[in-house]
């Protein structure tokens, strides 16, 4: 599929003009997309900024994975934002995101998507499921207090031997690869609609996810719940169990087969098999 370069005008037409974000902007190749975002940030860069860049060189997935991105294939864009929330509502961010996305995908292609916890965006159906987006959420520092940036990269147009394996042991796919035909103006301008619906939700009920509705939505597209699952905390920190619960901080809650249940807030997760 041959991919079509955004047009910046066009999308700050749709998304700040006549939209919910302050600025936009589309580079053809950087280094990451959230770095260049959290240096505007310490210069005092606007609540929802936007950069988009068609080739990213250096991204940042989440665990300090580095990973490069091919030029037109995917959707690699972050998002700056300043809310007015408690700080121990901060953590939820990623996740609305991933919210944003897997609703996404669902509303405009069809194609079956779930969120491995935290925010790894899967496409499949039954037990065969691939990775075809992460999300990654960082504090910046600026003259106007702590700011978030928070990272979104898409495989949008990718054809399956160009992708290479996924974290967790899961597979990569795309899109494409999933069989939809996607436009990527299109697919950007209803993702980051999306985004600030959700995000402006959890922002007006001051990050309270339950009076929001965010968490059942969680809930109801994380593929991890009922899962057996082999959570990494360090080098030789493991913890096993049952995946049982997404609680109000984010946190994974796993049932080890002791009856202990442990609240996860970082980890890599593998799902071992259904519980």
């Amino acid at each position: 599929m041959t991919a079509v370069l955004l047009d910046g005008g066009r999308l700050r037409a749709r998304l700040v003009d006549a939209g919910p974000y302050a600025a936009l902007d589309v580079v053809t190749v950087t280094g990451s997309t959230n770095t260049d975002l959290a240096a505007a940030a310490s210069r005092g860069a606007a609540d929802r900024t936007v950069l988009i860049a068609e080739e990213q060189r250096a991204g940042r997935g989440r665990m300090q994975r580095q990973w490069t991105s091919p030029r037109g294939q995917g959707l690699f864009v972050s998002v700056l934002l300043r809310p007015e929330v408690p700080q121990s509502a901060v953590s939820w961010v990623p996740l609305v995101a991933g919210i944003a996305l897997a609703e996404t995908v669902q509303r405009t292609t069809g194609v079956p998507a779930r969120l491995k916890w935290p925010n790894d965006l899967l496409l499949g159906s039954g037990d065969e499921w691939r990775k075809a987006a992460g999300i990654l959420g960082e504090a910046a520092a600026g003259p106007d207090g702590l700011a978030l940036v928070l990272g979104m990269g898409v495989n949008v147009l990718q054809r399956p031997e160009d992708l290479p394996r996924g974290a967790g042991g899961l597979p990569a796919t795309s899109l494409a690869a999933e069989g939809a035909e996607v436009d990527r103006e299109e697919f950007a301008v209803a993702l980051l609609t999306a985004f600030a619906e959700a995000e402006g939700s959890w922002r007006a009920a001051s990050g309270d996810v339950v009076g929001s509705g965010l968490l059942d939505r969680y809930r109801a597209l994380c593929s991890t719940l009922g899962q057996q699952v082999r959570v990494e905390l360090g080098p030789e920190e493991q913890l096993r169990g049952v995946a049982t619960d997404v609680d109000t901080e984010g946190r994974l809650v796993v049932r080890a087969d002791s009856g202990r249940t442990t609240a996860v807030s970082a980890g890599d997760v593998v799902h071992v098999r259904p519980a």
